[in-house]
């Protein structure tokens, strides 16, 4: 991470005149860009290494796919806007309360790179007054984070879904046996790894860059864990079901971070799972069972497993299940019709225990996402959005289950054959205690 100089001055007056002289960073994939202040209606068309956009070529310019869309469209302008002037004796004397709320509603990504502006500013995004007008506002939206093993230090990017624009977030923090990416909620992301030949678990907060190991479960394996946070209560559980190597005898373990322990819960009785692949949705964990036939779900508030025997559907090939939003679960999963291979989503009826189909992927994304039959994907979800990663294709494909809309993800981030990708919430707020 950068260096951070030493601050001078009151408090107000030096993040004022920081805001006005130092400009802000951002950083994406492959660059870092730094905004001058004098030039601040630049098109961005026009940097180096991009097309000529002189104003004599008046024209629609198609641009390569960025993020979400697979054609963006830009035209130049023949208007001319006049440089804005902020005053230095305004804006570097902000009250605290004020400047603390503006701050809150800057992008989280914009001032993670503040951060390294001087210690004071790094020490205002730890205050528990902008942390208390930060965690009032909407959220920032859905992000995709991505996260990979390479040699010296693990990489990790991030692409933030209204923005539509890939960045990096350093994870030089974590220790060096950090290697599973177990799941991420609420501003926290999980992972898991072996230390030796001890199984651990951490929780981190990627743009506070702080974690904490877990305490060593009862029985401390290697399980299929997923990790829910409450926001409104401040606290994080962490759910530690069956064994991944097929021991089905030990029992479910759930970790509470306001009592900092483990607590021992019901063996699951299932006897061969489908896949290791969980969906937490409406206080209740679901998991894909052969036998018995159906789904298995444990409650989180009485500590139960019980069995839904909804059947599968026929010819399906391998099947994901993903949270949608209250009680909403889905099903995803390749189908088989002779030689021929589509794409289906499936939505729980729990009235009728049945799934009923809603969409099926479009032929065309369907065949740039897997070209072979054989290849392998992945397939996680939250808020209604379902996202199709491919090992082999360095792009993804995402689903808007309310609006119906199917659209590419491409960029760096998904481009390591070895990437794991989860959605990300960033938050500054989310505390890893």
């Amino acid at each position: 991470m950068d260096a951070m100089g030493e601050s001078s001055g009151s408090a107000t007056e030096e993040i004022g005149s920081q805001l006005l002289k130092s400009g802000a960073f951002w950083e994406e994939c492959g660059s870092i860009r730094q905004a001058s202040p004098p030039l601040r209606h630049r098109s961005p068309l026009g940097r180096s290494g991009s097309r000529n956009t002189s104003p004599s070529r008046q024209k629609a310019i198609k641009t390569k796919p960025r993020g979400l869309d697979e054609e963006t469209v830009a035209t130049i302008s023949k208007a001319v806007h006049p440089d804005i002037q902020m005053e230095d004796n305004i804006w570097a004397k902000l009250p605290e309360d004020l400047l603390n709320e503006i701050l809150a509603r800057v992008p989280p990504f914009m001032l993670f790179r503040l951060r390294c502006v001087c210690k004071h500013w790094n020490s205002i995004l730890q205050d528990n007054s902008f942390l208390k007008f930060h965690s009032q506002v909407p959220s920032h939206g859905p992000c995709l984070l991505t996260f990979w093993k390479s040699s010296p230090s693990p990489q990790s990017s991030v692409f933030s879904l209204p923005l539509k624009t890939w960045y990096r977030i350093p994870f030089t923090f974590l220790p060096p046996w950090a290697f599973w990416l177990v799941g991420s909620s609420g501003g926290l992301v999980c992972f898991s790894g072996l230390d030796g030949l001890t199984f651990k678990i951490l929780v981190c907060n990627p743009l506070t860059q702080t974690w904490r190991t877990l305490p060593s479960m009862h029985y401390n394996q290697q399980r299929q864990l997923n990790m829910i946070v409450d926001r409104m209560d401040r606290s994080f559980k962490v759910i530690a079901a069956s064994d991944i190597y097929g021991d089905r005898t030990l029992p479910t373990e759930v970790y509470d971070s306001k009592l900092d322990r483990w607590s021992l819960h019901q063996i699951m009785p299932a006897g061969n799972l489908c896949s290791s692949k969980m969906a937490f949705c409406y206080s209740r964990l679901y998991l894909e069972t052969l036998s018995p036939l159906g789904l298995m779900m444990y409650q989180l508030d009485t500590g139960y497993w019980e069995h839904i025997p909804a059947k599968f559907p026929r010819s399906l090939l391998d099947g994901y299940l993903v949270a949608g939003t209250q009680k909403r679960l889905f099903l995803v999963g390749r189908m088989l019709y002779s030689t021929l291979q589509s794409m289906k989503i499936w939505e729980l009826d729990h009235v009728k225990i049945v799934w009923v189909e809603i969409t099926r992927m479009p032929p065309k994304y369907f065949r740039a996402l897997l070209r072979l039959s054989a290849e392998r994907f992945e397939c996680f979800g939250q808020d209604n959005l379902i996202c199709f990663t491919s090992w082999n294709r360095g792009k993804g494909i995402l689903y808007d289950v309310d609006k119906k809309v199917w659209s590419w993800v491409t960029g760096c981030g998904l481009q390591s054959y070895n990437s794991q990708v989860c959605f990300y919430e960033p938050r500054f707020d989310a505390s890893i205690y």
